[in-house]
């Protein structure tokens, strides 16, 4: 099988012992600090080129992160490089989407944007991106070569797969290794900013980031409140896919969406002849999430007589169906969700007070959009680009007025309400650049007199998302976005550091 791959490269004689030392190295010599290194040095020695990059695809956030990277003068080390998701730039995007390698001899003959390759003084001349696989067959990374040179990259796209698939298969199992099965996974003590599939920097969201942590790994029950549309099930969701049941079934049931007696057949299920209609035994929701999550969505509307069966679930683990004579064990994990105030509705006795406090074991107070300062620019995009990429059309860009006009606007609707917003204007939007036009949103209220935030707060919340929008820009770079901005770079970390914004891992080279 070796043979087969070397035979596709230009020089077969010649790039043999170069890649089958690449093999060697990393499935002998390497741990998982030195793994990424050795790959990219590798890929950059087997290809001939000046750089080489390796990019892993995270599964639970969905992110695209640069992890190593070598270039004349020796490698960059994971911990110096851009923590940025940068899975929707042209070129990595099209390798993601497409699954195969893209490949230019002569980069000014291709329409996608390389911006984001550090510059070494000669301009690119030849550009080759190749997919990464899992044992699965899904995409799992991703390895670029490029060279200041022009020359045929395409035909080391296969060995170049195979050596970077490799790798990443090498890591990702060194990584399951080091987890102990039962233990408390090691991370970091303040999650960062999007973690878990979560997109903002806010101080807001990295307090949820932060509880979500506390409870990935315990088998407590959730319960998630906050206003509609501020994300509960996609909380819920990442609690379930970064935890231990994370292989296993996640079901979501409304419990608004049903009467009572068709919301216990379809969380309980029922045996034949339970009923009229009972033509055949249903397994209900505990029963199909069984080694998994249930989520219970808007758990505030569930009636009084199911809450005492539910209360049963929690204290004993075992569900009756209807028309059953026993009861069995499920093995289900809960989370609820609510936009109603549980506390308030146990004193009106319109919610059991056991059950509340059985579902509230830990409970999660998600933010409303008005409280993440700084985080609308951030999903604004995000949900820009996930709705380019469904109508299959070029990226969009945002105008200033249009991000200052969704700043200033107070979002009763919260998340949902600002990605319905962005998605009609991705469709109105003809010049690939969205203007306040597009949004559609009313004028701004004007501020009371009797409003309790100060004029610096308010012109500090400003200079936040105005400061967040440009390093996004420039890919977390802090001195890149120093000279945009036309600061002295010790000034934009005072900034940064006065306005809470965190540092993340930033180049700093210019």
């Amino acid at each position: 099988m070796t043979d087969n791959r070397v035979a596709q490269l230009p020089d077969p004689p010649v790039a043999t012992d170069a890649f089958l030392d690449c093999f060697t190295r990393l499935g002998l010599d390497c741990d998982e600090t030195s793994l990424p290194d050795v790959c990219a040095a590798g890929a950059a020695r087997l290809s001939e080129c000046e750089l080489s990059q390796l990019y892993l695809l995270d599964e639970v956030t969905d992110r695209l992160e640069l992890i190593a990277q070598h270039w004349p003068g020796g490698a960059s080390q994971a911990d110096t490089l851009e923590c940025a998701d940068l899975r929707n730039q042209q070129l990595l995007h099209y390798t993601l989407s497409q699954g195969r390698a893209l490949g230019f001899d002569t980069v000014q003959s291709n329409l996608y944007d390389i911006g984001f390759l550090p510059a070494l003084g000669a301009p690119w001349c030849s550009v080759l991106s190749v997919p990464l696989f899992n044992r699965r067959g899904g995409i799992t990374g991703l390895l670029l070569c490029a060279s200041q040179r022009c020359a045929q990259l395409q035909g080391h796209a296969t060995a170049l797969g195979q050596l970077g698939s490799f790798a990443l298969n090498q890591l990702l199992m060194l990584r399951r290794m080091r987890a102990v099965p039962g233990a408390t996974v090691s991370r970091r003590t303040v999650p960062l900013a999007g973690a878990y599939g979560l997109i903002g920097t806010s101080p807001a969201m990295a307090q949820t980031c932060a509880l979500i942590s506390k409870v990935l790994h315990s088998p407590y029950t959730v319960l998630l409140c906050g206003e509609t549309g501020t994300g509960k099930e996609v909380v819920a969701r990442a609690i379930h896919t970064a935890g231990p049941r994370g292989g296993k079934a996640f079901v979501v049931q409304n419990c608004a969406a049903f009467p009572e007696g068709l919301l216990e057949s379809e969380l309980f299920g029922y045996r034949k002849g339970a009923f009229t209609g009972a033509e055949r035994n249903y397994a209900g929701l505990f029963d199909a999430a069984h080694g998994g999550t249930l989520l219970l969505d808007e758990i505030g509307d569930m009636p009084l007589t199911l809450q005492a069966k539910l209360l049963r679930v929690l204290q004993e683990g075992e569900v009756r169906p209807l028309g059953a004579s026993a009861a069995h064990k499920v093995d289900v994990r809960i989370i609820a969700a609510t936009h109603r105030d549980l506390a308030a509705m146990v004193a009106e006795g319109s919610f059991r007070e056991d059950l509340y406090y059985r579902l509230a074991q830990f409970p999660i107070q998600l933010p409303a959009l008005r409280e993440r300062d700084g985080d609308v620019p951030l999903l604004a995009r995000h949900f820009a680009d996930n709705a380019c990429a469904t109508l299959r059309r070029a990226p969009v860009d945002w105008s200033n007025a249009a991000l200052d006009q969704l700043v200033s606007h107070r979002f009763p609707g919260n998340v949902r309400e600002l990605k319905c917003l962005v998605e009609r204007a991705v469709l109105l939007c003809d010049d690939d650049v969205i203007l306040p036009t597009h949004l559609s949103l009313p004028p701004s209220p004007a501020v009371s007199s009797g409003d309790d935030v100060t004029l610096r707060q308010r012109m500090e919340r400003v200079e936040r998302v105005f400061l967040l929008d440009c390093l996004h820009k420039n890919r977390g770079n802090r001195t890149r976005t120093a000279r945009e901005l036309g600061v002295a770079r010790r000034t934009l970390l005072y900034r940064l550091a006065r306005l809470n914004i965190p540092h993340g891992d930033a180049r700093e080279e210019c």
